[in-house]
C-alpha cells in the first residue's frame, strides 16, 4: 500500500507541474527573484491566517456566514482592516485600463463640489411632493450663472417639470417626511439630501444582493445614474478638479498609467457663463490636467492617462456614425489623448457587434481614409449568455481586431475563442468587483478569472466603476486585487504581479503597438519591474517575522501540492 501511495503521489505532483505550464503566470513565477519569492510566500502564510481567524464569526449572534471571498459590499469594511489590506495597498498596480471617467469618485466628494460651486442646479420631470417620486423622479444637475424665478421649489405641488433650482436651495429644504418615511432626526435637511442622492447614485449593498431580480433592474439604476452626475462633472471648473481628483487617488493607490473611457454625449459647459463648450475640449483640457499633475510634486514619478472615446451600443445607426465622426476629428486635434473606441451599455438589452457591423466596419475604412489609427478595446461577454448574442459579441470582437476585451465574462466557455485571443495577444480586462455588483456572479468565488488564467489569457485587473459600485474610495484599485488574493489559492501575490505587469503589457502608450515591446512599454515594464522588487523588499522587511510562525497552517496552495 505504501508503494502504491507513493507511486500515485508521484504521478500527481507531474500532473500538477504539468498543469501549472498552462497558467498565464506561469511564466512570471518562474522569473521571480529570492526576495519575491519569500514576499509570496509571507503573503501566502498572512492570507490563511486571516482565513482562518478574521473570516469567521466572532460570536454566535452574528447573522449569516463569514467567510473569505463573501459577498463585497457585506466584506468591505472588514477587509480593509487587515495585514492583507495593507500588503495590496502598497503594491505597485500599474496601469489601469478599464475604467469609465465619470463612474470613478466617491459621491460624497463629487456632490460635496457641487454643493459648493455657485452656479450648481437642479431640475427634476415631476415636483418632488411623495417618496414614491424622490425614488422615481429624472433628477438632473446643471450650471446655470443665472436663476430664474420659480413658483414653488422642487418639493411643492407648484414645481413646473424642467425649471431650475439651486442645488443649495434644494439640499437645504430636504423635507425630514420624504426620506422613505424616516424621520431626519439629528440630522439636517442637507445630510437627509445627501443621504438621499448618494442612495440615488449609487447602488446600494442590498441592490446588489437581490440575484433573483436579474440583471436588468440593476443595470437600469446604473446607467440612470450617468445621467444624474454629468451635469456636475461637465461643468469645467468642476471637471478639472474631478480629473485632478482622480489621478491623485490613482497614483496613491500604486496606479501610475490610466486610461477613461468617456461616453462622449456630455454637455460641456464653460466657467462662469455656462456656454456651451466643444465636445473636443473636453479631451484638450484632460490633457491640460494630465500634463499639470505630472508636473506636480504629488504627479511625480507618474507616467500619464489618455482617454478611449465610447458610444452607447443602444443608439441607432446615424446617432453612432455622428459618433464616430466626432472621435476622429478629435483624435485630429489631440492624438495623444484618444488612445482608441469602444461601444459601451447593458449588451443584453443593447445591438449586438454583429447588428452593428456597417457601422463598425465604416469607422475602420474613414480612420484609414483620415491616415488614423484608431484601436478598437471592445466590451463583449458581459453576459450570464452562452449562445446568446451578447455572448457571441466574442467571435465578432475578435474578427474586428479589438486590441483588449473589456469583461469577456462569458469567454471561458468558449475553447478556440480562448485560443484566438491568446494567438492574437488579445488582452482581457476583468473587472470583479463591477461583475459581481451587477448581478454576473454572486461573489468573487464564482467569477471567471480563475479560468481565464488557468487557460493562459493575458489579463489585466481593473476597477470600473468604483464611484457607483460601492468601494467608497476615489478610484480604488485595491478593493479589486485584495478580492482576486483573497479568494483563489492558485493566484497568491504571484498572480496578482502577473495580472499587474499584464496591464503594462498592454497599455496603450503613445508609441508602439498595444501588447508589443517597444517604444516606452519596455522603459515602463522595467520599471515596473524595478518598484515591484522594492515593494516585496518592504514585505519581507515589514511582514518577515511570518516566516518563523509556529503552528500555522501552511497555505492551501503548498498543501495541494500547488
Amino acid at each position: 500500500m505504501d508503494k502504491q501511495i507513493s507511486e500515485h503521489l508521484e504521478k500527481r505532483e507531474a500532473l500538477v507541474t504539468k498543469e501549472k505550464e498552462f497558467r498565464h503566470d506561469h511564466k512570471f513565477r518562474k522569473s521571480l527573484s529570492t526576495t519575491a519569492k519569500r514576499a509570496a510566500a509571507i503573503v501566502s502564510r498572512i492570507r490563511q491566517h486571516e482565513a482562518e481567524t478574521v473570516w469567521t464569526k466572532e460570536t454566535v449572534e452574528e447573522e449569516g456566514d463569514i467567510y473569505p471571498g463573501m459577498m463585497f459590499t457585506l466584506a468591505r469594511d472588514r477587509m480593509e482592516t487587515t495585514e492583507l489590506w495593507k500588503i495590496v495597498k502598497k503594491m505597485p498596480k500599474g496601469c489601469l485600463l478599464h475604467a469609465h471617467l465619470e463612474a470613478m469618485v466617491d459621491m460624497d466628494w463629487l456632490f460635496g463640489v457641487a454643493l459648493s460651486t455657485p452656479g450648481i442646479h437642479i431640475y427634476s420631470d415631476i415636483p418632488l411632493t411623495t417618496p414614491k417620486a424622490l425614488e422615481k423622479a429624472n433628477i438632473r444637475f446643471t450650471y446655470s450663472p443665472t436663476t430664474p424665478r420659480v413658483a414653488g421649489g422642487l418639493y411643492s405641488s407648484q414645481y413646473e417639470p424642467g425649471s431650475l433650482i439651486p442645488a443649495t436651495e434644494v439640499a437645504d429644504s430636504f423635507p425630514a417626511n420624504l426620506l422613505l418615511n424616516e424621520p431626519l432626526g439629528k440630522q439636517t435637511s442637507r445630510e437627509g439630501f445627501l443621504k438621499w442622492i448618494i442612495r440615488r447614485t449609487t447602488i446600494t449593498a442590498e441592490e446588489s444582493l437581490k440575484h433573483h431580480e436579474g440583471i436588468n433592474m440593476i443595470w437600469a439604476k446604473f446607467q440612470s445614474i450617468f445621467l444624474v452626475i454629468q451635469g456636475i462633472i461637465f461643468y469645467e471648473p468642476i471637471y478639472r478638479q474631478f480629473v485632478r481628483h482622480i489621478l491623485d487617488h490613482l497614483h496613491q493607490d500604486g496606479v501610475l498609467w490610466v486610461e477613461l473611457r468617456a461616453a462622449f454625449l456630455m454637455t460641456f459647459k464653460a466657467a462662469k457663463t455656462g456656454a456651451t463648450l466643444p465636445r473636443s475640449d473636453v479631451a484638450k483640457v484632460f490633457s491640460e490636467v494630465v500634463e499639470a499633475y505630472k508636473a506636480s510634486p504629488e504627479g511625480t514619478g507618474f507616467w500619464g492617462a489618455r482617454m478611449i472615446w465610447t458610444s452607447i451600443r443602444r443608439f441607432d445607426q446615424e446617432t453612432i456614425i455622428a459618433g464616430m465622426k466626432e472621435c476622429v476629428e478629435t483624435k485630429k486635434l489631440y492624438p495623444g489623448v484618444i488612445a482608441g473606441f469602444d461601444l459601451v451599455g447593458q449588451e443584453d438589452l443593447g445591438r449586438t457587434h454583429l447588428e452593428m457591423l456597417p457601422e463598425i466596419l465604416w469607422f475602420k475604412e474613414y480612420c484609414k481614409q483620415q491616415r488614423l489609427d484608431i484601436p478598437f478595446f471592445f466590451h463583449a461577454g458581459e453576459t450570464l449568455g452562452d449562445g446568446n448574442g451578447s455572448d457571441g459579441n466574442l467571435f465578432d470582437v475578435i474578427l474586428l481586431g479589438t486590441k483588449r476585451i473589456g469583461h469577456a465574462f462569458s469567454l471561458h466557455k468558449h475553447p478556440h475563442l480562448i485560443s484566438l485571443v491568446k494567438q492574437n495577444n488579445i488582452c482581457v480586462e476583468v473587472c470583479p468587483i463591477s461583475n459581481e455588483m451587477l448581478r454576473l456572479t454572486s461573489s468573487i468565488l464564482s467569477h471567471s478569472l480563475p479560468a481565464m488564467l488557468a487557460h493562459g489569457v493575458p489579463v489585466s485587473l481593473n476597477n470600473d466603476d468604483p464611484g457607483i459600485l460601492g468601494q467608497k474610495t476615489t478610484a480604488s484599485m485595491t478593493h479589486d486585487y485584495w478580492q482576486v488574493l483573497q479568494a483563489f489559492d492558485n493566484v497568491g501575490l504571484e498572480g496578482l504581479g502577473d495580472l499587474a505587469l499584464t496591464g503594462v503589457k498592454f497599455a496603450a502608450f503613445e508609441g508602439g503597438d498595444v501588447g508589443v515591446m517597444e517604444g516606452p512599454r519596455v522603459q515602463r515594464m522595467e520599471e515596473w519591474w524595478e518598484r515591484w522588487e522594492v515593494f516585496c523588499e518592504w514585505v519581507v522587511a515589514e511582514f518577515g517575522h511570518w516566516e518563523g510562525k509556529v503552528g500555522l497552517a501552511t497555505n492551501t496552495v503548498e498543501k495541494s501540492g500547488w
